[in-house]
């Protein structure tokens, strides 16, 4: 019976070898990101980030000047919104880059309005970003060359386990 169970044991491992995840398939799950204004901050902390962001910041604040897509006077929380995305599309799309003395924060719902469109990144489980108007992020890393299990070698490796626990019962 011994020689049974080592058999059982040693087949499963053979079955359960890992197998390289193929070439080109997405390991990872994606998802969208924006920097945006928080809806709690000061007005004045708002808007000393916003002309900073729109002046040594570099952002392209074209879209929220009079006469632009995202343009309302009377809505400072969008406004430095689009300058906060557009300033960590260049920069990285970080918590650190997307901080602005702690007006702004990282959100997956997209923050576009009528014809005010806000281009976004994709970020990846393992921290990585890629964006889409950008280059990339430093420190992001591939992880497409690890290892999976096929289904049918999980569901061996279930049969043999319920089969091992079924002959040991009977024992």
């Amino acid at each position: 019976m011994v020689n049974f169970f080592t058999f059982l044991i040693l087949f499963s491992l053979l079955l359960l070898k890992p197998i390289k995840a193929q070439e080109g398939k997405a390991v990872i799950q994606q998802q969208q990101l924006w920097c945006v204004a928080k809806n709690n901050a000061e007005d004045s902390a708002l808007q000393q980030a916003l002309d900073w962001a729109c002046g040594a910041g570099g952002a392209n604040c074209g879209s929220i000047q009079n006469g632009g897509p995202c343009y309302d006077p009377n809505d400072l929380i969008d406004m430095a919104s689009y300058a906060f995305n557009d300033y960590c599309l260049k920069h990285g799309m970080t918590d650190e880059t997307c901080n602005f003395s702690n007006t702004a924060a990282l959100t997956a719902l997209d923050p576009s309005h009528g014809k005010c469109k806000y281009a976004s990144s994709t970020f990846s489980a393992a921290n990585s970003t890629t964006p889409s108007t950008a280059g990339i992020i430093p420190g992001s890393e591939d992880l497409n060359s690890g290892t999976r299990f096929s289904t049918i070698q999980v569901r061996i490796l279930a049969f043999l386990n319920l089969l091992l626990a079924v002959v040991t019962f009977c024992l």
